[in-house]
């Protein structure tokens, strides 16, 4: 464990569409620990389902693997690490375009990476073509005291 982060932790499981659920839980239950407010763990849920979603269908396909996610936390920001060994990326810019899906047989809608950029503050695709993908998301949980005080600002300017 690195010293600079104030907790850690490291999840694998099998590249099955059953497993997206556990991770995202998984994921939610580690976060939680900051005290977010339920929009900003609900991003954070959405955005890991999309990232564990994209190893599964486009990084294995057919075929089984490890679905890797680690997770770290940093003061008030949480990142997050998704990876596969599958086929990779062969284009990450086309990959990251809205609608673009190779997989419409499917009824996939090309928004999995559009949906992460939403969610999080930054969102990091290194992938290597028959290596795998690794998605690093990061975000800033405001602290509740800075929320409280927005809140109040917002209802002394009207």
């Amino acid at each position: 464990m690195n010293d600079n982060f104030e907790n850690e932790m490291k999840l694998e499981f099998i590249s099955k569409a059953t497993n997206e659920a556990f991770a995202r839980i998984t994921v939610a239950a580690f976060v939680s620990q900051l005290d977010l407010n339920i929009e900003e763990l609900a991003d954070i849920k959405t955005a890991v389902s999309e990232a564990v979603t994209n190893c599964i269908i486009h990084g294995y396909e057919n075929k089984q693997g490890i679905v890797k996610i680690v997770g770290k936390i940093k003061q008030n920001e949480i990142i997050l690490e998704i990876s596969d060994t599958g086929k990779g990326i062969e284009n990450i810019d086309m990959a990251k375009e809205p609608l673009y899906t190779t997989k419409p047989n499917l009824e996939r809608s090309g928004m999995g990476f559009t949906i992460m950029e939403s969610f999080m503050d930054n969102v990091k695709v290194e992938s290597i073509v028959d290596l795998g993908t690794k998605v690093t998301m990061t975000k800033k949980i405001k602290p509740k005291i800075e929320e409280e005080k927005q809140e109040f600002q917002l209802i002394t300017e009207d």
